[in-house]
């Protein structure tokens, strides 16, 4: 009797991510152990040189940068031949010991400006693999002041799940949002990601100037002190791509979309019904854009409150890919926080610095071609274009991946050090 009252009262939707919970509880737990178990039999801490994180490559990327054509021919070659997976037990393992973990890599010895202590970013981190990636991307933008909210898809993998928990108890501004979708392609669930973790920043003790949402294959173009120099800039201005829309898009949102199976990463996707939707609300102008944003802590705190957003929002919930056409809209509101007027001319993905992506389509005619891989019209970047990248304005770029290139990633983070150095030093030197 109490299983069925049970059952009763939380449905077949909350009683499966009931037992999924318990389910995830359970294998962390057996991996805890198992860890545990091992680390209690090596003793005490093992030295530095026989802990396990990403591989390094003997790579010279200062020559990389300056496209000299030995090193970068050697990174090709890297890249064909003698690539080293990442190991996801290894960060796991790792996390298990916090203070080792900080200190082999390299967040208990970050060193910020007071700028930069004064100037707090939000990130809202929509993720579900490669968690060296993850952790990597935390690190190349990390500062003891900003915050970090991590959304795992509740598809992730379990050796995933773990990597993200152990970072979150690592890392003290680090933390998984309290509420966790399963984050369908061009869905809703995409968006409610972003919003979940939106919602729990707002309700944390840092009082954050700035929100930026990445994904796991994601990585910056600027250091962290100079991207509190860029978003000082704006002024109370929110960044993003804002579009009037093309006919093709104005299908993604005039008509009811279902989710279906469909062969495809994420296994579902939206579907096109027959059945036409009526105008959005409040006699609102529909704009399109992408799913990445800067935002202002003003401007979030408007939209977190505003009956205007929320149904513009729930009109949005059976549309084709929400989270193209909710932010490009609601920044065109009048009266919000860092409002994009309605008569503003277009804002395209080129003009707005949040994300560059190489489109295969594009490429020759505003951009040199990719010298990684293609996946879906889309770049995966190569060593070859970490000058391009860094000197083209974005701040972040999509899309990288250790399987296909590790050079780039390896020497981003190399001539992001760099560059946080020499900013540094002349923000030291202004401030004397």
């Amino acid at each position: 009797m109490k299983n069925e009252g049970l059952t009763l009262r939380m449905g077949k939707r909350e009683l499966s991510r009931f037992f999924l919970t318990v389910l995830i509880f359970c294998v962390l737990l057996l991996i805890y152990v198992k860890y545990k178990n091992i680390h209690e039999c090596l003793g005490p801490a093992a030295p530095f040189v026989d802990i396990k994180t990403v591989h390094k490559y003997n790579i010279n990327c200062s020559a990389i940068y300056h496209m000299d054509s030995v090193e970068v021919h050697k990174s090709v070659t890297i890249r064909q031949k003698h690539i080293v997976e990442d190991n996801d037990e290894n960060l796991i393992y790792l996390t298990l010991n916090c203070s080792l973990f900080r200190k082999v890599r390299g967040y208990d010895d970050v060193c910020v400006s007071d700028e930069e202590k004064d100037f707090p970013i939000a990130y809202s981190l929509v993720v579900h693999k490669y968690p060296w990636m993850v952790e990597r991307l935390i690190r190349v933008t990390y500062s003891p002041s900003n915050i970090y909210c991590i959304h795992y898809d509740l598809k992730s993998s379990l050796r995933f799940i773990a990597a993200m928990e152990g970072l979150s108890q690592c890392l003290p501004n680090v933390f998984i949002t309290s509420k966790r979708e399963d984050v369908i392609y061009d869905g809703f669930s995409r968006l409610k990601a972003d919003l979940n973790c939106l919602s729990d920043l707002l309700q944390s003790e840092v009082k954050w100037k700035y929100v930026i949402n990445l994904c796991g294959q994601d990585f910056p173009l600027r250091p962290n002190i100079e991207l509190v120099s860029e978003l000082k800039n704006l002024n109370g201005s929110n960044m993003l791509e804002t579009c009037r829309p093309p006919q093709f898009k104005k299908n993604r949102y005039g008509f009811h979309y279902e989710v279906r199976d469909a062969e495809f990463e994420y296994k579902k996707t939206p579907v096109q019904t027959s059945k036409k939707k009526a105008p959005p609300p409040h006699n609102i102008e529909m704009f399109t854009g992408s799913t990445y944003f800067v935002l202002s802590r003003d401007f979030v705190v408007f939209m977190n409150a505003s009956v205007v957003v929320r149904d513009f929002l729930a009109w949005s919930e059976d549309t084709y890919s929400p989270d193209e056409h909710f932010w490009a809209t609601i920044v065109r509101l009048p009266g919000v926080p860092g409002e994009v007027p309605r008569s503003h001319p277009d804002i395209t993905d080129l003009m707005s610095k949040t994300r560059l992506v190489k489109w295969s389509y594009l490429e020759e005619s505003l951009y040199p071609p990719c010298t990684g891989l293609h996946v879906r019209d889309v770049c995966i970047f190569g060593a070859a274009e970490i000058h391009w990248l860094l000197s083209y304005g974005h701040w972040f770029a999509n899309r990288f991946d250790t399987n296909v290139d590790p050079i780039a990633v390896q020497c981003l983070e190399e001539k992001l050090e760099e560059r946080k150095n020499i900013f540094q030093s002349i923000a030291a030197r202004h401030s004397l």
